[in-house]
């Protein structure tokens, strides 16, 4: 299968800025890419640039949550998307929310961080849920690029991922 030409080419970085995501989840960083890249091509960019996921902590996220949104307190994922140059933007994740969001949710910590990152992605496309209708457009989205990284639908309720 050959490249489409018209297509927008986007590279994914992944910046570790605490190395706790190592022990956390082996693989974290090969995972984001995957996540990000996923993500990317469903979300169909109309000019290339570069992604660069942040893999932080709780830390980091709050003062970011704090400075740039008024909430003091940390948050799972933040998104800042550029409209100029060559950066499209930056997907931040914090390691202590995210895996105590996946143990309260039974999900796996790698499934949760491929989740966030694709949701975080999204976001900087233009993506986002608002409103009812917008939730539900994204959500779907999201399902159907976790679904290409053999992902469970993250919004059924535990027991009736494992089924599926």
């Amino acid at each position: 299968m050959r490249a489409d030409p018209n297509r927008a080419r986007v590279s994914v970085g992944v910046v570790m800025k605490s190395a706790s995501w190592i022990r956390a989840i082996p693989g974290a960083a090969r995972l984001a890419r995957r996540a990000a890249r996923a993500a990317t091509a469903a979300a169909g960019p109309k000019r290339g640039g570069e992604i660069a996921v942040v893999l932080a902590d709780d830390a980091t996220l709050k003062r970011l949550n704090r400075d740039y949104r008024g909430k003091d307190k940390p948050t799972n994922v933040l998104s800042f998307p550029l409209t100029g140059g060559d950066l499209l933007g930056d997907v931040v994740l914090a390691r202590e929310t995210v895996l105590r969001e996946a143990a309260e949710q039974g999900k796996t910590p790698a499934d949760h961080l491929a989740h966030l990152v694709v949701h975080g992605v999204l976001h900087l496309f233009g993506h986002d849920h608002q409103r009812a209708a917008e939730a539900r457009r994204m959500e779907a989205l999201e399902v159907r690029v976790l679904r290409t990284l053999r992902i469970a639908n993250p919004y059924r309720a535990p027991a009736a991922r494992k089924a599926a």
